[in-house]
């Protein structure tokens, strides 16, 4: 009987379980295959485009389908289906995936603050059974670690594949609607002028790029329905192709005739193959866009659509052609039949429109990331999504981004020509992706270093063969993306190194806590009512904007905590994970430390309730050193104690108790005022007022120290005091600092550091915008950083 239960229960998980799988496998046809499933539009028209003109012949055409189907299954099917999508980073995936899992197995990362406590963070080792938790060393680790030239070396190639992807983002839309967009141009549909068809696709580009604010979740869910109805035209179509022109074209399938393709063709076909791998365009995205949805069904979806379609409809064209070698300047649109032209156009435009929905996307996620790897400038990051995860949108870069696309377009005209720079790029990101690849595998898969020796051989030659053949087309529009890759590459390196060296400085010179504990209690100022929440990039010690702060100010806060926010080359932290709080000093100095860290897919939002969040930490944390100094039977805390993690979303242990003072219909209750004065409080009424109703409606509370909690008087005493200062009032205090390269410094570094540097800090959002801190209560401290 209970076999019988057993077994119905696991019937029920299992059909959840495949209901799950195919929703996901659906919903991934719109975000993840777009740019994908429309490379049949564009592949044979470019590979023809050079002096494979000339071979029109069964042979070459024959030699050309066999190219394009084992392209298709070395790379996008064995390398990514079955190997890379294994590779994933908690669910996530991609160029900073794979790097951020290098950086916490081995110590590649550039930027100095990581800190033990990140490693008990329970995203942070990757785990496989018969692996544990933790890194193991070995010397090429150790090799890679000492020397830093090579970490640098290691940053600059993802940041050039990073680059590179960047460039697929401005690419992609170019080329697969200019390739949607020309069927027009077929003779039997009246054939519109090049001026019209250019001005059709810079109007389509336009109104793709102003959706972007929308979301891609919406847009794609909407049109999966589309790549779907797509798939199976182009299927359908490609199935008739053979069937209609020539059934031979199966024979294809054999690699025998590639071989005879390269002995026919010689040094035409090698160049040819810059066409053939436009094929492949869209197989990183199955990668970049792992978070969204799970490995299986991204699988499912390839293997039992994505796949078939695209070698039928290949394997289609190759048959059309063999008996049509004039209509290889436009195969795709050639080969339709005519009755069902029309429809098969309009599902290719609004298939060319989601993928390249999809690769903006994922170009607003690598931005996203480099940003919180302290890689790039500032930029605003709106959360478009509610349910899913990681889903953002970058206006800065949205409008950049649509320049650019339109300058190509209209700079270029020419499909062939924006394809040599399309393939360029994507060739590039695979090939890193390879190589990162191989590295994963010895330092995370701890696997031996001769089976990362053989993958790097294997499809890093296949990938090298394909790169070769691209770079040959650099004078004919190939150094696109390499222009594009560099002057961002540029931007990122130096807003990496102008933020190291500032970091550096801060390090160096931090405030000594000897020279603390001789100011005393009242660290030789004022005290007065409030918390003051000093803004800074260590996560040890003090800084020296501090000392600059007790020079210039008069006056301190009661409570001083120094806020750190900081990224962990994670994806996510849990919520309950994120706060670190310890002490600095003396019990009787009230200054505490509270570092909140974020992972890299994390998006920092306004939280209404840190303040609250942060008062509760702190208390508990107060909490928990008594209880661990009871136990240990010493009471003296040291200068310096160590972090904790705090559960912010758990009120137990605090010795606090939380009460609203904000009832249900919004009305504000009696809230006592302390020693806010009565000018301070109409100001931030006012504030409130004209900033809109979400400020006057938040949820405000109130604390008060349990009365069962029976603490010892020193800590009723400390809650008190914490309480009190946050009724008093709360202080956001960060310093405005301007940093220079030192007098000495070499022509290059000077560069860097006064015009470059202080150039994108000028012109990109401030600390202040990015960390969401209230104008009102924000304090700015000027300071001159020499680095």
């Amino acid at each position: 009987m209970d076999e019988e239960i057993g077994g119905a229960a696991r019937q029920v998980q299992w059909k959840s379980y495949c209901k799950t799988l195919s929703l996901l496998a659906f919903q991934s046809f719109g975000v993840v295959y777009g740019d994908l499933s429309t490379s049949p539009l564009y592949v044979y028209r470019s590979s023809f485009s050079g002096r494979l003109n000339s071979y029109r012949d069964e042979t070459t055409i024959f030699g050309l389908f066999s190219l394009i189907f084992w392209t298709l299954t070395l790379v996008p099917l064995l390398k990514y289906v079955i190997i890379v999508l294994s590779a994933d980073d908690n669910g996530e995936g991609g160029t900073f995936a794979l790097y951020s899992l290098l950086c916490r197995h081995a110590k590649f990362s550039l930027l100095p603050n990581q800190q033990t406590a990140d490693e008990e963070l329970s995203t942070y080792y990757y785990y496989q059974p018969g692996t544990g938790r933790t890194a193991v060393s070995s010397p090429f680790k150790r090799f890679l670690e000492k020397h830093r030239k090579l970490r640098t070396c290691l940053l600059l190639f993802v940041l050039f594949g990073a680059c590179m992807v960047i460039g697929d983002g401005i690419l992609t839309p170019t080329m697969s609607v200019l390739s949607a967009i020309s069927g027009l141009q077929d003779p039997a549909t009246g054939g519109l002028a090049d001026g019209w068809i250019l001005l059709i696709a810079c109007v389509v580009l336009v109104g793709l790029f102003a959706l972007q604010h929308r979301g891609t979740h919406r847009v794609a869910f909407m049109f999966a329905p589309i790549v779907v109805l797509w798939l199976l035209s182009i299927g359908i179509i490609g199935l008739y192709n053979i069937i209609h022109w020539n059934p031979r074209i199966c024979l294809a399938l054999s690699p025998h005739y590639i071989v005879k393709f390269f002995k026919t063709t010689g040094r035409d076909g090698w160049m040819a193959l810059g066409g053939v791998l436009l094929a492949t365009t869209g197989t990183e995205a199955m990668f970049a866009d792992l978070g969204h949805f799970t490995a299986a069904s991204i699988r499912l979806a390839f293997v039992g659509a994505i796949y078939p379609s695209l070698v039928l409809q290949y394997m289609g064209q190759a048959a059309f052609l063999s008996r049509n070698m004039s209509a290889v300047h436009d195969s795709f649109y050639l080969s339709i039949p005519r009755p069902v032209f029309w429809p098969v156009f309009v599902i290719a435009t609004l298939a060319a429109i989601v993928g390249s929905q999809a690769i903006i996307s994922a170009t607003f996620s690598i931005v996203k990331q480099c940003l919180a790897l302290g890689c790039f400038p500032r930029v605003k990051v709106v959360h478009t999504s509610r349910w899913i995860h990681g889903q953002i949108y970058i206006p800065e870069i949205n409008w950049i981004l649509m320049v650019l696309c339109l300058a190509v377009t209209l700079g270029f005209r020419d499909i062939t020509v924006i394809g040599n720079a399309y393939g360029l790029a994507c060739i590039t990101v695979m090939f890193v992706t390879t190589w990162l690849m191989s590295l994963v595998i010895i330092f995370v898969w701890q696997k031996n270093l001769l089976i990362a020796l053989l993958f790097l051989a294997f499809f890093g030659s296949i990938e090298g063969i394909y790169l070769s053949a691209a770079v040959i087309k650099v004078p004919q529009g190939g150094w696109t993306p390499i222009a594009l890759a560099l002057v961002f590459m540029f931007i990122m390196y130096v807003w990496h190194y102008g933020t190291r060296r500032k970091y550096m400085f801060d390090l160096q010179n931090k405030v000594s806590m000897k020279w603390i504990l001789t100011l005393g209690p009242s660290l030789g100022i004022m005290r007065v009512p409030g918390i003051g929440l000093i803004y800074t990039e260590l996560v040890t010690g003090v800084p020296a904007i501090f000392s600059h702060f007790v020079t210039n100010l008069p006056a301190f806060h009661q409570v001083l905590v120094f806020v750190c926010v900081k990224s962990v080359p994670v994806p996510y932290v849990p919520t309950d994970e994120r706060y670190l709080i310890g002490r600095i000093g003396p019990r009787e100095y009230r200054m505490y430390r509270c570092i909140v860290r974020y992972g890299y897919k994390d998006v920092q939002k306004d939280d209404e309730n840190f303040e609250n969040h942060l008062v509760m930490s702190i208390a508990k944390f107060i909490q928990m050193e008594a209880e661990e100094a009871a136990s240990s039977g010493s009471y003296e805390s040291s200068t310096e104690g160590r972090m904790a993690v705090v559960h912010t979303t758990d009120t137990t242990g605090t010795g606090l108790v939380v009460r609203d003072s904000i009832d249900a219909a919004g009305t504000s209750l009696s809230l006592t005022r302390s020693s806010k004065s009565e000018t301070l409080w109409s100001l931030q009424s006012i504030y409130e007022q004209e900033s809109g109703g979400g400020l006057s409606r938040r949820r405000r509370v109130q604390f008060q120290i349990s009365e069962e909690e029976r603490a010892d008087p020193q800590v009723r005493d400390e809650l008190s005091d914490l309480l009190e200062a946050k009724e008093a009032g709360v202080a956001y205090i960060i310093g405005h600092s301007y940093v220079k390269a030192r007098k000495n410094s070499n022509f290059l570094k000077t560069f860097a550091i006064d015009y470059a540097y202080s150039f994108l800090r000028k012109n990109c959002r401030g600390p202040s915008v990015t960390l969401h801190i209230p104008h009102i209560s924000l304090i700015e401290v000027g300071m001159i950083y020499y680095v």
